[in-house]
């Protein structure tokens, strides 16, 4: 029988005690399945509180770097949080020191990957991150391993449970986003800073992670476009209905000859599509390859115990001496890829309100014209006030085209608010 595998875990909220958890109830199943004994050498977290996991076997370190470099501790299991400060440094320092690492931590990944993994090959150590993207579902696992063999097209997800807790809560309870938001806060489905979840910049960090591995590029989340859910009205909601489609917070990545294409914003998708039919916190990523077609995996994207069972899947890995490069390959064979504006063409859902004068319509659709946009629909509602609510569905075309279409609307004199763009993907 081989040595213990030893961990050293750093924070103790919801995922660390799941954390925990696991491994007090399950040692003698994860022995039998890895070879081994997994056991916790020490802990660390802000402050030494009941938990509700017994922690007395264990030895408390206040510094998380201390608990990092520890002889005792083979892997180092990351659950802090935050891009950089004692994450990173700790992080950093179990790799210099010859550990092992398995981290949840999305940020810190998006926006220092690159060098983290380098840092951690030119160790020779592993660093996992199973838990940083979509939870539970095992999406890393199934690009770095299972789907190998495929060139990725494209990479499609619904990866932030409050976001889509929010849109599925203002469909079919009719809020308005300011209701459905403040109910989301109330049950505490939303970060302390809830522009992390309703700004999309949670689920980008997740994105630019997959397109990293997808497309063999440096990560890149600075490339990603973002968009929140706050622009999306119950109005939308209602007129997506109307058209067979449902609004979600779409995370798209996809190589195209100009660069990688990274978008995370509201789009609509078919009612009768996977992602379409999704509802609550739940998240699904859809995986596309030459070879295998489209791939759907659908699961809980958050939570105690989907969580720790991505951090488990990771720590199982390196007990049974799985070791791969961090983002699939060697992290100095990732290219640098330019960043592009606009993937394949499509169409797009158009809101705006217009000034109620005659000629007003017609200047909305020169603009469109001129830059190369067809309507395929257009919808005029009732006048409010001297205005006039107006829904314009576009042929497919270049997210390009729309954008010089779009800058040229506030010239026209006929706008009396910011007109709302939602792509339309066919899934």
């Amino acid at each position: 029988m081989s040595d213990p595998l030893r961990l050293g875990i750093a924070g103790l909220g919801t995922v660390g005690v799941g954390v925990v958890r696991i491994i007090r109830q399950k040692a003698a199943q994860l022995e039998a399945r890895t070879g081994r004994k997994i056991e916790i050498s020490a802990v660390s977290a802000r402050s030494q509180k009941d938990r509700g996991v017994p922690l007395d076997d264990y030895a408390w370190e206040d510094d998380p770097v201390k608990l990092a470099t520890r002889d005792d501790v083979d892997v180092f299991v990351e659950l802090m949080g935050g891009a950089t400060g004692p994450a990173k440094d700790a992080t950093e320092a179990a790799l210099k020191a010859g550990k092992d690492v398995v981290t949840a931590n999305k940020a810190m990944l998006a926006e220092h990957g690159q060098e983290l993994a380098l840092l951690a090959e030119g160790e020779d150590r592993v660093l996992r991150f199973e838990a940083a993207v979509a939870g539970g579902i095992p999406v890393i696992k199934a690009l770095t391993e299972g789907l190998a063999g495929n060139d990725i097209t494209r990479v499609m997800g619904v990866m932030n449970g409050s976001c889509n807790y929010i849109l599925t809560r203002m469909e079919n309870a009719n809020l308005t986003y300011q209701e459905a938001f403040d109910e989301a806060d109330g049950l505490g489905y939303l970060e302390a800073d809830p522009e992390l979840d309703v700004g999309g910049i949670d689920a980008a960090h997740k994105l630019a992670l997959l397109a990293a591995i997808s497309f063999g590029t440096q990560v890149k989340f600075d490339g990603v476009q973002l968009e929140g859910i706050g622009c999306v009205s119950i109005e939308d909601i209602h007129q997506a209905a109307d058209m067979g489609y449902k609004i979600k917070l779409l995370g798209t990545a996809q190589m195209t000859g100009r660069g990688l294409v990274q978008s995370m914003t509201p789009c609509l998708v078919p009612a009768t599509s996977p992602l379409g039919q999704l509802e609550g916190g739940t998240n699904m990523v859809v995986l596309e390859g030459d070879h295998v077609g489209q791939i759907v995996l659908r699961g809980a994207g958050a939570g105690e115990g989907p969580t720790a069972s991505a951090v488990l899947s990771d720590i199982i890995d390196i007990a049974r001496g799985l070791r791969l490069p961090t983002f699939g390959q060697p992290a100095d064979t990732l290219k640098t890829a330019p960043s592009a504006n606009s993937g394949t063409p499509a169409p797009y859902y158009l809101r705006m309100t217009l000034h109620d004068k005659p000629g007003a319509l017609a200047k909305v659709a020169t603009c469109l014209g001129d830059a190369g946009v067809s309507i395929h629909r257009m919808r005029q509602y009732d006048h409010l006030d001297d205005k006039a609510p107006v829904l314009i569905v576009t042929h497919t075309t270049s997210r390009d085209a729309l954008d010089a279409a779009l800058a040229k609307l506030p010239k026209t004199g006929v706008l009396a608010s910011d007109p709302v763009a939602l792509r339309i993907e066919e899934v």
